[in-house]
C-alpha cells in the first residue's frame, strides 16, 4: 500500500514539475519575441508552445 502512495506522490511531482517548466520555457520564449519586437501576445506563445507538446507527445505515441 505504501508503495502505491509513493507512486502517486512522485506522479504528483512530475506533474508539477511539467506544468512549471511549461510556463518557465512559455514566458522565456515571450521574452525572446517581445526583444525582437514581435507584436504577439502571451496567449499566442502559450498556443504555439502546446501544440509543439502535443505534437512530441503524438510522435512519440506513434513510435513506440
Amino acid at each position: 500500500m505504501v508503495f502505491k502512495q509513493e507512486n502517486r506522490i512522485q506522479e504528483f511531482g512530475e506533474n508539477i514539475g511539467y506544468l512549471f517548466s511549461y510556463f518557465l520555457f512559455t514566458t522565456v520564449l515571450f521574452f525572446i519575441l517581445s526583444l525582437t519586437n514581435r507584436g504577439i501576445s502571451y496567449f499566442y506563445v502559450m498556443v504555439i508552445v502546446l501544440v509543439i507538446t502535443l505534437f512530441g507527445v503524438y510522435l512519440k505515441r506513434i513510435l513506440r
